[in-house]
C-alpha cells in the first residue's frame, strides 16, 4: 500500500500550530525582530525563542543578531527552504480539506 493521503505530505516541523504562525508570518516580510514576532503570533518570550531553535534547526529560519544602541535586537528571516516546505504543508492541508469520500456503491 502506497501512501497517497496528503497527510504524508504534512511538514512535521513546521505542523506545530506555533512554528506554522512563525513561517506564515515571516513569508509575508524579508525579515522580523523577535518582539514583533512574539507579539504578531501572540506566544511568550520563551516559547517564541524555543520554536525559532526548531525552525534553525531545521534550516526553515535563519536568526541574526546585532545592536540598536546599546540593546540587542534578534532578527528571524525565513530561507528559502522555509518556504519551500510552507508552500508544500499549505498545499497539503488544502488537499486533505478538499478531499472526498468516493461514492458508496448500494449494497447488492
Amino acid at each position: 500500500m502506497t501512501a497517497s493521503h496528503p497527510r504524508h505530505r504534512l511538514d512535521d516541523v513546521i505542523h506545530s500550530p506555533v512554528r506554522l504562525s512563525v513561517v506564515a508570518a515571516l513569508a509575508g516580510v524579508e525579515k522580523a525582530d523577535f518582539k514583533s514576532l512574539r507579539d504578531a503570533i501572540e506566544v511568550s518570550d520563551s516559547a517564541l525563542s524555543k520554536q525559532l531553535t526548531v525552525l534553525e534547526d531545521a534550516g526553515y529560519v535563519e536568526i541574526t543578531k546585532d545592536r540598536v544602541g546599546r540593546r540587542p535586537r534578534t532578527w528571524a528571516a525565513l530561507t528559502p527552504s522555509g518556504r519551500t516546505a510552507l508552500t508544500g504543508h499549505l498545499q497539503a492541508l488544502r488537499a486533505i480539506a478538499e478531499q472526498q469520500l468516493p461514492p458508496r456503491v448500494a449494497d447488492v
